[in-house]
C-alpha cells in the first residue's frame, strides 16, 4: 500500500482504477498514515505515485517496437520515514507554488530516478535525473564556466554518505561529436520551444541567431543557461520476448554554459506533454506519444522506462486530461476493500486551482482533509483485529508484526 499523506497543494487527473502499491517500506513495525498540514495549500487533490506507472500520453499512432532505457534509483528509500520523506516532497510543493518557472525541485534528495543516457558519435554517457513535471533536456557543456565537480555537491564516494550517487558530471563537447550542430533560431524545433516558453532567442544566453535557453527552477537555486544543440540519443528497441537492439533518434537537447545550485546528476531529461521534452520529439519521428515506467521493487529500486505503447496482458488504462500541462486525471472515487468511501465530489472537481496528478519524484499519496479523513476511517474500520491502531503525532498507526502487508485493506483509486 502507499502512505496516504493529508496535503492541499497540486494538480489535477482522469478516471478509471489504479491500484495502490508498494513504494518504500515503512518504519520498523509501524505503518503510518500521517496528516501532513502543509502552509497555504488550497482544497486540492491528490499526488498518486506508484511503483508501476503507465501513461497514455495524448494517443498517437503506436510504432512497434519500442524504444526502452533503463532507470536506476539512487539512492534507495528503504530505512527513511514517513516524516523524512514527507519532508522531501514538502520541498517539492513549495516549488510549485511560483508561477512562470518550471514547476519542480531537483536535489540531493534521496528516491531520485535517473537514467543513463548516451548522446553523440562517438557516444558518451551521461547520468541524467528522470522528471515528468519538466520539458528540457540538458547536460553540462564543454564551455561550461561553474559547472560543479563531484567534490562541490558532495557526491564524491563516501562510505559516510549512503546517499550518495556516484558520477563523473561529464562534459558534452559538441566538436566532439560528428553529429552534432547548434539549432538556429530559424529552426522549426526552436521555434516549438519558444512556443511552449523554452527558449531564447537574440539575447545575452545565446548568441548571433543562436537558439538558448535559460531555465530557472523553482527553489530559486537550481538554474541553467545555455544553448540547443542537435545530436543523436542512443537506446535500446525492445523487440518483444525479452529481446532488445540498438538504435538511436536525432533530438534536441540544451548545452549547458552555466549552472548553479545542487543537482546530483550530470543533468536533467524532461518527460512532460509540451516540446522540446524526450517523448514529445520521438513522437514526432513516429514513437507514440505514450510511456511506461516499471520500476523494481527491489531495495535498490530501479527498472525499465518503456517509449511506446506496449501491449501486456492485465492492464488497466485511465484517460488523462489533455488540457492541463502535467499528467492530470479525472480522479471520480476512493474504494476500501472494493467499498465506495463517501467523500464530496466536488474535491475531486478538475480546474485551475485543484485536481489530481500522476508525479514521478513523489513517494507518497496526498490528500485534503475532505479526502483524507473518510479514507482513513474506512481504512481503520476495515483493518483486521490482530493490527493494533494508535495516534503518533496526530497520524493514524497500524502496527504489524512482520514486513508483509497482505492483510493490510486494498485501496482503489477510480
Amino acid at each position: 500500500m502507499i502512505p496516504l499523506i493529508q496535503n492541499s497543494e497540486e494538480k489535477p487527473s482522469s478516471n478509471a482504477s489504479l491500484r495502490s502499491h508498494p513504494l518504500s517500506p515503512p518504519p520498523p513495525t509501524a505503518y503510518l498514515l500521517p496528516r501532513l498540514k502543509m502552509q497555504k495549500m488550497t482544497k486540492l487533490a491528490a499526488i498518486v505515485a506508484a511503483a508501476a506507472l503507465l501513461l497514455a500520453v495524448l494517443g498517437g499512432a503506436a510504432a512497434a517496437p519500442a524504444p526502452a532505457m533503463t532507470l536506476e534509483r539512487r539512492p534507495s528509500l528503504k530505512g527513511l520515514g514517513v516524516e523524512e520523506l514527507s519532508e522531501l516532497d514538502r520541498k517539492r510543493f513549495a516549488a510549485k507554488k511560483q508561477q512562470g518557472v518550471t514547476g519542480f525541485v531537483l536535489e540531493a534528495m534521496p528516491g531520485l530516478y535517473c537514467i543513463t543516457v548516451k548522446l553523440g558519435n562517438p557516444s558518451r554517457h551521461y547520468y541524467l535525473a528522470f522528471h515528468t513535471g519538466s520539458d528540457v533536456m540538458w547536460v553540462p557543456c564543454s564551455s561550461c564556466t561553474d559547472c560543479p565537480t563531484p567534490d562541490d555537491i558532495g557526491v564524491s564516494p563516501s562510505l559516510s554518505n549512503p546517499y550518495s550517487i556516484y558520477f563523473s558530471l561529464d562534459l558534452y563537447d559538441p566538436k566532439n561529436s560528428s553529429t552534432s550542430s547548434e539549432i538556429s533560431c530559424s529552426d522549426d524545433r526552436c521555434a516549438d520551444a519558444l512556443k511552449t516558453g523554452h527558449a531564447i532567442c537574440h539575447t545575452s544566453h545565446s548568441s548571433g541567431d543562436q537558439c538558448g535557453y535559460n531555465q530557472i527552477y523553482a527553489d530559486g537555486v537550481l538554474a541553467t543557461t545555455g544553448y540547443y544543440v542537435s545530436d543523436d540519443i542512443h537506446f535500446d528497441i525492445f523487440m518483444g520476448n525479452e529481446s532488445f537492439a540498438s538504435s538511436s533518434a536525432s533530438v534536441i537537447f540544451g548545452c549547458s554554459k552555466s549552472r548553479s545550485g545542487h543537482l546530483q546528476a550530470d543533468g536533467v531529461i524532461g518527460f512532460g506533454k509540451d516540446a522540446p521534452s524526450l517523448i514529445s520529439q520521438l513522437n514526432s519521428q513516429g514513437v507514440s506519444h505514450a510511456f511506461s515506467r516499471c520500476l523494481d521493487d527491489s531495495d535498490d529500486g530501479g527498472g525499465v522506462l518503456i517509449l511506446d505503447e506496449v501491449g501486456e496482458p492485465g492492464l488497466e488504462f485511465t484517460s488523462l486530461v489533455a488540457s492541463r500541462p502535467c499528467y492530470n486525471l479525472n480522479m471520480k472515487s476512493i474504494a476500501v476493500n472494493n467499498q465506495n468511501v463517501p467523500i464530496d465530489s466536488s474535491l475531486f472537481t478538475t480546474s485551475s486551482t485543484q485536481g489530481t496528478f500522476l508525479d514521478s519524484g513523489t513517494s507518497l499519496a496526498y490528500f485534503p482533509d475532505g479526502v483524507y479523513d473518510p479514507v482513513i476511517r474506512a481504512i481503520h474500520d476495515a483493518v483486521p483485529y490482530s493490527i493494533h491502531t494508535f495516534i503518533h503525532m496526530g497520524s493514524r498507526c497500524f502496527i504489524f508484526a512482520n514486513r508483509s502487508f497482505s492483510s493490510f485493506p486494498t485501496v482503489t483509486i477510480f
